[in-house]
Parts: C-alpha cells; sequence; structure tokens
C-alpha cells in the first residue's frame, strides 16, 4: 500500500514533467493555441460574432443561463450557453480576446518602453541618477497593483485607460531592474570602451551598442508579460476597478458567474472564460520559456 501510494503521485509529477518540457521545446502547441484562443478571435471578432453568433452586448432576458449546446436545453444558437441577463457566452469571449490583446499590446509597449529607457540611464550614467531610478522602483514595489487601480479608479473612474495605465505602472519597473543589470555587466566591455574613443555620444552609446545587446531579454520579458498582464486585468475586472460593464472582459464573465456556480445553474459562465485565461497564459509562458532557450546563447548550448 505504501509503496503505491508513493509511486502514483511520483508517476504523475514525472508524466507531467514530461509533458511540460516537451511542450517548452517544441512551441507550436502553445503557439497554435494562442492563435485559436486569442489572435484570430482578437482580430477577427467582429466578423466572426457577425457570421455565427449573437452581437456581445445584446441581451435577451427570454434565452437567459440557456445551457451549452450538448446539455439538456442548449441550442446551437448560443453553443457555450448565455449569462443571466441573456449575453452570448462564446460571443463575448471572442469579443473579450480583442480586449485582452489591445490591453497587453499597449501597457507592455508603455511599460516596456519607459522601463527600458529608465534602465538604460541607471545603468550606464550611475551615480544621481541610478539612485533616483532605483528609489523610485524600491517605491513603486511597495504599492500592490489592486491598491494602485483602487486609487487610480477613484481619481479617473473605470474605463479602459485607466487599467492600461496601472498595468503599464506596474511594468516598468521590471523593465527598469532587468535593463540596468544588463546594462552594468556591458558599459565596461571594450566595444563601449572604443566607441566613447571613437567620439560617440552617450546617447548613441546607448542606443546603437547598449540596447541592441538588451533587445533579447526585453524580448523574452516582453513575451512573458502577456500572460501576466492578461491575468492581471482579468482581476482587476474580477474586483470591479478594470474594465467597465457591459465591455466583454474575461474576468468580468468569471466575475458574473462566479455567484451561480455553488447553485450549479449557471458553471458554464464562469467556466469557458477562465478556460481562456488559463490556456492563454499558459501557452504564453511555454513560448516565453522557449524564446528564452533560443535567444540566450548559455542556454542554448546547454
Amino acid at each position: 500500500m505504501a509503496i503505491a501510494e508513493i509511486s502514483r503521485p511520483t508517476l504523475l509529477n514525472g508524466r507531467l514533467a514530461r509533458t511540460w518540457e516537451t511542450a517548452r521545446r517544441y512551441p507550436l502547441i502553445p503557439l497554435a493555441i494562442l492563435i485559436f484562443v486569442l489572435a484570430l478571435p482578437g482580430v477577427f471578432a467582429t466578423q466572426i460574432t457577425d457570421a455565427w453568433l449573437q452581437d456581445p452586448l445584446e441581451g435577451r432576458l427570454t434565452e437567459r443561463l440557456t445551457p451549452p449546446v450538448w446539455q439538456a436545453g442548449g441550442s446551437w444558437d448560443h453553443p457555450l450557453g448565455t449569462d443571466k441577463v441573456g449575453y452570448d457566452i462564446a460571443s463575448r469571449i471572442i469579443h473579450g480576446a480583442r480586449v485582452s490583446l489591445i490591453v497587453a499590446g499597449l501597457s507592455i509597449l508603455t511599460g516596456g518602453l519607459v522601463g527600458t529607457l529608465l534602465g538604460l540611464i541607471a545603468g550606464y550614467f550611475g551615480g544621481w541618477w541610478d539612485h533616483i531610478i532605483m528609489r523610485l522602483v524600491d517605491i513603486k514595489l511597495s504599492i500592490q497593483a489592486v491598491l494602485l487601480a483602487l486609487v487610480l479608479v477613484s481619481v479617473m473612474g473605470p474605463g479602459f485607460h485607466t487599467v492600461i495605465i496601472v498595468i503599464a505602472l506596474v511594468l516598468w519597473v521590471r523593465y527598469a531592474r532587468l535593463v540596468r543589470g544588463e546594462v552594468l555587466a556591458l558599459k565596461n566591455q571594450d566595444f563601449v570602451a572604443k566607441a566613447r574613443v571613437a567620439g560617440a555620444s552617450d546617447f548613441r552609446i546607448m542606443i546603437r551598442h547598449l540596447f541592441p545587446n538588451v533587445v533579447n531579454t526585453i524580448i523574452v520579458l516582453a513575451t512573458l508579460e502577456v500572460g501576466q498582464v492578461i491575468l492581471l486585468e482579468a482581476g482587476l475586472s474580477f474586483l470591479g476597478v478594470g474594465i467597465p460593464r457591459p465591455t466583454p472582459a474575461w474576468g468580468l464573465m468569471v466575475a458574473d458567474g462566479r455567484n451561480l456556480i455553488a447553485a450549479g445553474n449557471g458553471w458554464w459562465i464562469s467556466l469557458f472564460p477562465g478556460l481562456a485565461i488559463l490556456l492563454t497564459v499558459l501557452s504564453m509562458n511555454l513560448l516565453g520559456d522557449w524564446l528564452r532557450d533560443r535567444l540566450d546563447p548559455k542556454l542554448r548550448n546547454v
């Protein structure tokens, strides 16, 4: 009995580890999931819903809490069912992918640009520049994202732009710390000294010589951050300080159905957007691990 009890979880952990390693080494599976769950629905959401599904902002109270098509009472008009207001779940998941894609793209672009620039300045110049920027980093790390979101929502009101600002304020710190560490290791290299001797300005050295050497690290971090951004946006929307209703967002959909799970008459409202979040975050993490292995010479040689 003891041997069986020990061997089963060990066998399961071994299989999970091999599955994870296979998916990490061969990115076609997570890439395909991202294309079909996030990219295609996000780009062609309007065309898909206009052709086959109900408008995501059209509620039909006469069809509220319709179960998925494979359950009794389900309908092909609503393949994943409807919520308590009569919104089509499949349509809102597809349009929610567009919201997640736009939020992730804009927030990572904004936070990445600010963080990279500040990291280059702190690492290259050092001294007071480094102290001031790193103290700003410490201040930001002492403030939780949810608390920051609550403050900004109370000042600016809930909305799309507020979510992007909150997430960008969370992300820039990670880019600044990572780029600063890379620049500290690079600025004393021979190619930087030769550029100074050749008369290159500080700005030119940072942009033309240091920045290209940290691009790979920034790309990997941005890839890994996509999943974190989607998770953060969903969490803020779940708490009511993110994307406002009735905009279709995955976090809002999970929040709308949480009270019906225990009752057993609306489990699909939270389940399917939750699965979309799970698949997207997991796929982005796998893809980020693969990119790190491919772009980092040390890991690639191993």
